[in-house]
């Protein structure tokens, strides 16, 4: 059992067992560069992390609703201004679906500007007679199958700062600058948009958005500034410690450690372990936290989880990301609902109907069935009323590219279709209209409850 009575720092993570992280072969260059990471601007503020916090506590109790959602693992190449503008647009129309069907507040959290970084099932991968370090993203080392590029190099550790910090910079910049303005939600149109069967359904809610804002404004003779802007907070699975140990940090006028390069970092099932390095170091941050929750966590290990990372049940602190599979929501779920209720303590409930879903095609292509994400978003929320529970948000992987990595949805597509463009490098991700078509299916679920 993990002792929490013991005194905690940044790296008291490294007297544990620790999983999931590469092996350096020169440790001294990884010191240089963690130190330097030390001395760099922190990426978020303490203000942004303690806004999220109070949301999420928001969300716990339904008076919002968590939108979480973006790629599965980001690349240094993605760090372009086409396909950042593409995921702040989806994630746009998704809220805006939300908003405007259940009349609550959607928080908005990217996995972006921070997640470079993937957990691996094994440490090496064979080709041929060659074995190598596996890829690990490219925060850790490089995804071609050379000796060269699947070494460690600390230095990308500085490389996916720098790209996290460039991320953000835009889409600060594009918030700022009115990208996000409801007057005008035609700067969110995808390009190929209009190809999409859901296309109509949702410039017909625009529409009618449209309508209600400019009435509004003509009866109060003034322009709704408050519409001009959103905000907009960042995600990522904390997994490389190093990384993650060098932004965090102590702040003027509050207590505790930040971590300052996300505002809100979560832990995956392969780190999860009581006394691994992973749960030290998230037990000291002051961030609000989210812990994947799936089927082979038991009550036991989840109460002594909660008990470690959530002692003092401060609002908006803890998110349990449930992650099941469709077809086993409704005999694992209501034991954890009950677990956490026997704790006494709140946590906000999300729904992670992306990994629990994964399968393979007769030819090894990874993808999921848009019917089986559909259908465990459908049986979190029977569950959660059933329990008298509240379910305040959702996780998705999606993009704002016109792929073809999940098969169904509104274009029906066939394993055939999965071929014309598949381009995630690890996991695939909802494409524009089975995004839309998810918002509006959790849309009318919400609905259900007002």
């Amino acid at each position: 059992m993990s002792d929490t009575n013991t005194a905690w720092t940044p790296h008291s993570w490294q007297s544990k067992t620790v999983m999931q992280q590469p092996v350096y072969a020169d440790e001294a260059e990884l010191a240089r560069v963690v130190g330097e990471l030390s001395s760099l601007p922190p990426l978020v503020t303490s203000w942004e992390v303690e806004s999220l916090k109070n949301q999420l506590a928001a969300c716990s109790k339904g008076q919002a609703f968590l939108l979480q959602g973006g790629d599965c693992a980001e690349t240094f190449e993605s760090c372009r201004p086409d396909a950042i503008t593409s995921l702040l647009k989806i994630m746009l129309q998704m809220s805006l679906v939300l908003t405007h069907g259940t009349r609550r507040k959607v928080v908005r959290i990217g996995r972006v500007a921070g997640q470079y970084a993937k957990p691996r099932s094994a440490d090496e991968e064979k080709q041929g007679d060659e074995v190598l370090p596996t890829y690990r993203g490219d925060l850790i080392n490089r995804s071609p199958f050379t000796k060269e590029d699947r070494t460690p190099d600390p230095k990308l550790l500085l490389r996916g700062y720098e790209r996290a910090a460039l991320t953000l910079n835009f889409i600060r910049g594009l918030i700022d600058g009115g990208f996000a303005d409801i007057h005008h939600p035609e700067y969110w149109d995808l390009d190929f948009v209009d190809q999409s069967p859901m296309s109509a359904e949702y410039k017909r809610l625009v529409d009618g958005i449209k309508d209600s804002l400019e009435f509004m404004e003509n009866v109060l003779d003034t322009p709704e500034e408050s519409m001009k802007r959103v905000e907009f907070f960042t995600s990522h699975e904390g997994l490389a410690l190093r990384y993650e140990q060098a932004q965090t940090r102590t702040v003027p006028r509050r207590d505790g450690y930040y971590n300052l390069a996300t505002h809100f970092p979560w832990i995956g099932m392969r780190t999860a372990q009581i006394d691994g390095a992973h749960i030290e170091y998230f037990r000291g941050i002051r961030n609000p936290i989210g812990l994947k929750v799936g089927p082979t966590m038991d009550p036991e290990w989840l109460t002594h989880l909660i008990d470690i990372l959530h002692p003092d049940d401060e609002p908006g602190r803890l998110t349990l990301i449930t992650r099941l599979g469709a077809s086993k929501v409704r005999d694992l779920l209501p034991d954890f609902i009950d677990t956490v209720a026997a704790t006494g303590r709140t946590v906000n409930w999300v729904v992670d109907p992306m990994h629990g879903n994964t399968e393979s095609t007769a030819t090894g292509i990874k993808t999921r069935q848009f019917d089986n994400i559909l259908g465990e978003v459908q049986a979190s929320f029977d569950v959660h009323s059933t329990r008298s529970s509240v379910l305040g948000g959702i996780h998705v992987e999606i993009t704002g590219d016109d792929v073809t990595e999940c098969l169904g949805g509104a274009r029906g597509l066939s394993e055939a279709d999965l071929e014309r463009a598949y381009l995630s490098k690890v996991d695939p991700r909802l494409n524009y209209e089975q995004s839309m078509e998810l918002a509006m299916l959790v849309a009318h679920e919400l609905r259900k409850e007002r």
